[in-house]
């Protein structure tokens, strides 16, 4: 009886076991929830000349390279739900920061809208212009661009997020040469 007893005790485990693993086997395997992941919005910020010249102003600009397949809403998206592009630079005391032109919006269909919707997809370069007070100290400046946009593909829609870069360029005196920057951002 002792052994009939003992027997009976180390099979319970065993079939525990195999009732789990049949339960398992037959149970509809569930999809891992994972986050999808933002596309990788590229921020640059380029100056039309590589040096400021005291007194003048200068062209500036920030662009955001969207991959292919994405899209971020436009400044003025056309529904009110939608985060908007928007760019906000900081700079020294004394410096005077133009208004920011915004590129022109596409208007284009997504299948989770019934309405056309103002994007900008690719390459999208806003301009702002810098100027120089004649009596700035020559030095190396930082101006601080901060680019707050959503990102969406045709499907969906991901947290608005933002970007910051830091821009500089030395001011020096007006008689200095400054000389244009290379690239076609102008």
């Amino acid at each position: 009886m002792k052994i009939t007893r003992l027997v009976i005790l180390s099979a319970i485990p065993v079939i525990i076991l195999a009732a789990s693993a049949n339960i398992d086997a037959n149970a509809t395997p569930l999809s891992p929830i994972t986050a999808a992941a933002q596309p990788n919005i590229g921020v640059n910020g380029y100056f039309s000349m590589d040096r400021a010249p005291r007194g003048r102003t200068i062209q500036a600009a920030v662009v955001l390279n969207i991959p292919g397949g994405y899209h971020v809403n436009s400044n003025r998206p056309s529904a009110k739900y939608l985060i908007a592009t928007s760019l906000k630079i900081d700079a020294p005391g004394g410096i005077k920061i133009g208004g920011i032109r915004y590129p022109p919006a596409r208007m284009r269909s997504f299948g989770f809208s019934n309405q056309k919707l103002s994007v900008f997809e690719g390459r999208a370069v806003m301009r702002f212009s810098v100027a120089v007070p004649a009596n700035f100290a020559p030095g190396k400046i930082e101006l601080k661009a901060r680019v707050r946009y959503q990102s969406c593909s045709d499907k969906e829609c991901y947290a608005p997020a933002s970007k910051a870069v830091s821009m500089w360029i030395d001011v020096v005196n007006t008689n200095e040469s400054a000389k244009r920057a290379n690239g076609n951002i102008f």
